[in-house]
């Protein structure tokens, strides 16, 4: 895992919301994947968009938030990176209270594109550990979709879920 100090996080800044975790979101970037770009480098530019005041593609203003999003992220070659620390809460574009959930973001638009055999291994392991960290269980487990009006995290990876689940509770 490519924890926060290998890829340059910035501090995070005031404004997190201590939770108690409850269950695991799964969401996609909702972007084509890039490959060739090191992970380092991905998550960077998600701090910089998080912690900056931003336009939103539908034309919304983002205000600026405390840190990344989401605690992992798993990139198109299966690497993960450790995002916000998971005491926290994450942040959302969308209209639900992500307070209690762990966030997981893999990269790709699976509306289009289907994860990658590494993201799938690496969603599985990572499931794995958090069930057991946090005492939870495979229905713990859901999509940005469960909560919030959104195609999140896309109709490839919602297909694969029930696979991954059963493979993490092994």
């Amino acid at each position: 895992m490519l924890s926060r100090g290998d890829w340059g996080a910035k501090p995070a800044l005031d404004g997190q919301q201590a939770h108690k975790v409850r269950r695991i979101t799964l969401h996609h970037t909702a972007v084509r994947a890039k490959p060739a770009r090191a992970l380092a480098q991905k998550m960077r530019s998600l701090q910089r968009f998080s912690q900056s005041d931003e336009l939103l593609a539908d034309g919304r203003r983002k205000r600026p938030w405390p840190d990344v999003p989401y605690h992992f992220y798993i990139d198109v070659n299966g690497q993960v990176a450790e995002g916000r620390n998971q005491r926290f809460a994450g942040d959302t574009n969308t209209n639900y209270d992500p307070a209690g959930h762990i966030g997981i973001a893999l990269e790709g638009n699976f509306e289009v594109d289907r994860p990658t055999a590494a993201q799938e291994q690496a969603l599985t392991a990572l499931l794995r550990s958090l069930i057991r960290e946090h005492g939870l269980t495979a229905a713990d487990v859901g999509t940005h979709r469960n909560f919030a009006a959104t195609a999140c995290p896309g109709r490839h990876l919602e297909a694969r879920l029930p696979a991954i689940l059963k493979a993490a509770a092994r």
